[in-house]
């Protein structure tokens, strides 16, 4: 049987780019999502894109029984774990429900993977965990102080990770710390869909573009930044996407764990963004700058020479490309999957 590659969370928004990253590169995919923030239809858009290279579990990782079935029925050889909750202000206000599901839920993928003796992971891990920066950019030694639950999350599971790694050098993990991914697939066909008001910045910007939403809420124009707003480090999903490719032929190839940026190592104000989409698309942005938010912080963007060093991968999308992939993506699908 040939092996497959198991990616949790695969129906969601990095997890579906990614699948189709992998399956463009010839790779057999099993997709396991228990569709709490994702829509089943983004199979179909999977399927016309990658043709039927994969195959689709639906259940949560938390489930033991499940998990021991799907990594024997599709000889898993690897696995890609983005399945998680991952909204900072949710995390605020329900704390034990995320640490339930993500490092709950990582924990159980891990010891049904060691009965599988399956030992090589990608890990969908976060800037989160640097906290509030003390420099910039960031490199992978700065010191590691989340801020809120959801950070708490990742930086719990990173924890278990390296403890893993040091007890048992068969384990083989590359632990991925993403910066702001935005953008679509550039067919249009899928994208970042999410359930309710936006969480992210550029999923905001383009339902104001599409008459979805009335105007986008700026928070903070006093930052120390150039122009006020805060600054962030926006990467293109579909770089993120080959970012995973490249950590698992990383593994494959080297047999050496590994902890990374994944970002442009660039920063761009929310200003510059909004600017930026309302440019390349033609549509102005109705905005109003409005209080900080709790917890935000001012600037935050990667340093990027590791990645580049230990996979051979750096960002090629613009920021301009990223805004055109998401109005695309956008106009075409005004109301998501819901279409």
């Amino acid at each position: 049987m040939t092996p497959s590659i198991l990616i949790t969370g695969g129906a969601g928004y990095i997890g579906s780019h990614t699948a189709v990253a992998l399956m463009e590169a010839g790779h057999k995919v099993v997709i396991l999502d228990n569709l709490c923030n994702s829509d089943a239809r983004v199979l179909d858009r999977l399927r016309r894109l990658a043709g039927n290279a994969f195959e689709f579990e639906q259940g949560d990782v938390r489930d033991a029984a499940l998990l021991d079935r799907v990594l024997a029925r599709h000889a898993v050889n690897s696995v890609i774990h983005f399945a998680g909750l991952k909204a900072v202000g949710e995390s605020v206000a329900q704390p034990l429900r995320y640490f339930d599901n993500n490092v709950g839920g990582t924990f159980s993928l891990l010891q049904a993977m060691e009965r599988a003796d399956v030992r090589h992971m990608v890990f969908s891990s976060s800037a989160t965990v640097y906290g509030d920066p003390e420099q910039v950019p960031i490199p992978e030694t700065a010191p590691l102080k989340a801020t809120n639950p959801y950070g708490r999350t990742k930086l719990v599971c990173e924890d278990m990770l390296r403890d893993l790694q040091r007890a048992d050098p068969r384990w083989k993990i590359a632990m991925l710390r993403y910066f702001n991914p935005v953008g679509a697939h550039p067919s249009g066909l899928i994208g970042e869909a999410p359930s309710g008001a936006p969480n992210n910045l550029m999923p905001y910007i383009a339902q104001v573009a599409v008459g979805q939403r009335d105007c986008l809420n700026i928070f903070g124009d006093d930052y120390p930044t150039p122009d006020g707003t805060g600054v962030r480090d926006y990467i293109h999903v579909m770089d993120l996407a080959r970012g995973h490719l490249a950590a698992l032929e990383q593994l494959a190839k080297r047999q050496q764990s590994i902890t990374v940026n994944l970002g442009t190592g660039a920063g761009i104000s929310v200003k510059q963004l909004v600017e930026t989409f309302a440019r390349v698309t033609g549509r102005p942005i109705a905005h109003r700058y409005v209080a900080r938010r709790a917890g935000d912080v001012a600037v935050c963007y990667a340093d990027t020479t590791l990645a580049r060093a230990t996979l051979g991968w750096q960002a090629e999308h613009d920021i301009a490309r990223m805004c055109e992939d998401a109005w695309r993506w956008q106009s075409m699908n005004p109301t998501g999957y819901t279409n």
